[in-house]
């Protein structure tokens, strides 16, 4: 499976330089997973720049990809790259343990 994206949650300013409803932080997801089930997920939020609403959308006309965009501009082209690494290596160590536990009485 790919990488995927997703966004959980936006918060927003009720009242903001005369718009309403100013988006101002994305909370988001990055997943990957492989044919076995196993699961890989970074999760975090960040903030949306508000300083110039010249471009302003409409909270009820924001696309899910529109959100995507913005989560990834505030975070920097660096930092995606680093998530998605991260998801990368997490589905790495669940295909190919490093370590292990348990109890082996209990087997």
């Amino acid at each position: 499976m790919a990488i995927t994206w997703s966004i959980v949650q936006l918060d927003y300013a009720v009242s903001l330089d005369g718009e309403t409803d100013v988006v101002n932080n994305s909370h988001w997801q990055c997943i990957d997973a492989d044919d076995q089930d196993n699961q890989a997920r970074v999760y975090g939020s960040v903030g949306i720049p508000t300083d110039d609403l010249s471009n302003f959308t409409p909270y009820a006309d924001i696309t899910e990809a529109q959100a995507l965009q913005w989560t990834k501009d505030a975070l920097g082209a660096e930092e995606v790259a680093s998530i998605e690494a991260n998801v990368a290596d997490q589905l790495q160590l669940l295909e190919n343990p490093t370590e292990g536990s348990g109890t082996p009485w209990a087997a």
